[in-house]
């Protein structure tokens, strides 16, 4: 599974670059010029299934929809492994020793294994904003004053 979602990210990144759209849209490619020129951009050599899986996409013009295919095999491999991803908002960067202490917090709370994107948003002020899958923890001060706010107009 794991050498699988790693081909899979290594392709949408591929794929995704600009000048490889463009000759995915070029209709002068043949279907196995295109094939052989995906697989040559693959930074390791891919096995005979992957390069099939490649071959299936590129005859059924869905090379473009590679990064979705590969977030939702992500997602999947994720659930199957009992983890679950976290998206995390911080007003501020955080060191390796407050991230550790949350995500033994949230692990504690889910469960499971909590796999984390950390993203830096000022707005927030101060705090945290967490969102793993469906359940979102906003315990940023934006947020806070945000809930201020409507408790005073109502």
């Amino acid at each position: 599974m794991a050498a699988w979602s790693a081909v899979l990210v290594r392709l949408a990144a591929v794929v995704s670059r600009p000048e490889v759209e463009e000759c995915i849209n070029n209709p002068r490619l043949s279907y196995e010029q295109l094939a052989q020129f995906l697989e040559g951009l693959s930074d390791q050599p891919l096995t005979l299934e992957q390069k099939n899986f490649v071959r299936v996409l590129v005859d059924n013009d869905r090379l473009v929809v590679l990064p979705e295919i590969s977030a939702v095999y992500d997602s999947l491999k994720h659930a199957q492994e009992g983890i679950k991803d976290a998206e995390i908002t911080s007003a501020f960067a955080m060191d390796e020793f407050a991230l550790k202490n949350l995500l033994t917090g949230l692990e504690q709370k889910f469960g499971c294994q909590i796999q984390a994107n950390v993203t830096i948003d000022p707005e927030l002020i101060g705090g945290v904003r967490i969102a793993v899958g469906d359940e979102v923890i906003d315990a940023s001060v934006r947020g806070k004053l945000s809930a201020m706010a409507t408790a005073l107009q109502n």
